[in-house]
């Protein structure tokens, strides 16, 4: 019985790209921003500004850590690591987040303190003109980072362009308040942006530090991989007359950029070694097409024996047509 056409013609893989000089273009804006948004605090004496200037330093240092994680991933599979080190990813973010929560307690003491001593704001317009321009920066770079981790499936530039983004937001939040602080004079309305700020980047390193622990716990594909892996299979299912062909066992994790899939293949013992070679050759080629890159892991057995259909604990199972 033939199999699908595709399978035949399948992508063996594909190559990793070399994804650091997107972390530089990180490091690289979060230094103008630390600068452009501390002259602005220092222009204005604003605890609003001074929160957004202290998450560019957040950001700063989350970006040297992706460029850390990425070079640590990037290196192949050796004789400690047989699954390579894609993981590394998972600490930068998981890092990233911890600072964020630093940064937060750090805004929120110097909001409080500010709140109960409130002082004069000074050249507002200047001040928040400069924010302007470094939360377009952030927006720019922040768009393009995320875009860019999502084509190739980096967590570590994924989290650190969303990060970037949500800053958009806190700094255009903190214009806003800080703008009306100019407008109304009421002085506490700035530690209350800063305190607004803190408690937002408090929730964005949650979902980091959530994030991560998922890949660093060996959670399985996205359910959209899963289903692509799930469509392929029963096209082999399919292919076959009933009580030829079963799949069990299929489990699946990611690792960072790196995506694992294995099963167990159950064919008719009379089968031949090669029959049943050739039959998982076409399998794992059809399933690297749907995903590309993916580690493909596939053992043949034979559908007369019981010990065959033993499934593991989280094991799916998709019997013949």
């Amino acid at each position: 019985m033939s199999v699908p056409d595709s399978a035949v013609s399948a992508d063996q893989g594909e190559t990793e790209p070399n994804l650091t000089k997107w972390a530089w273009l990180s490091i690289a804006a979060a230094i103008v921003t630390i600068g452009l948004k501390s002259f602005a605090y220092l222009l204005t004496g604003s605890v609003g500004l001074l929160s957004d200037a202290l998450e560019s330093v957040v950001n700063l240092v989350a970006a040297i850590l992706a460029l850390t994680a990425l070079i640590i991933a990037s290196r192949p599979a050796d004789d400690s690591h047989h699954y390579g080190h894609g993981k590394a990813e998972y600490f930068s973010s998981a890092a990233e987040g911890i600072m964020i929560f630093v940064a937060a307690i750090l805004i929120i003491i110097t909001s409080v303190q500010r709140l109960m001593a409130p002082e004069p704001l000074e050249d507002l317009g200047i001040g928040l003109a400069i924010t302007l321009l470094a939360t377009a920066v952030n927006g720019v770079v922040g768009w393009q980072l995320v875009r860019t981790g999502r084509k190739h499936r980096s967590i570590a530039l994924t989290s650190d362009g969303k990060h970037l983004l949500t800053d958009v937001w806190t700094s255009a939040g903190v214009v806003v308040g800080v703008g009306l602080v100019g407008l109304t004079g009421w002085l506490p309305l700035d530690s209350f942006v800063a305190i607004a700020v803190a408690i937002n980047i408090l929730w964005i390193g949650f979902g980091l530090i959530r994030r991560s622990s998922r890949g660093l716990m060996d959670h399985a594909l996205p359910a959209e991989d899963e289903a692509a892996v799930l469509a392929v299979l029963k096209e082999f299912t399919d292919s076959y007359p009933p009580g030829t062909l079963e799949f069990h066992a299929l489990q699946t994790r990611e690792s960072g950029r790196q995506r694992f899939v294995s099963m167990h293949v159950l064919v008719p013992g009379s089968w031949s070694i090669a029959q049943g070679h050739d039959l998982v050759e076409d399998i794992e080629s059809r399933l690297r097409v749907a995903l590309p890159g993916a580690d493909i892991h596939a053992h043949l057995e034979p559908l007369e024996d019981p010990r065959s259909y033993e499934n593991p604990p989280g094991g799916i199972a998709l019997p013949s047509q």
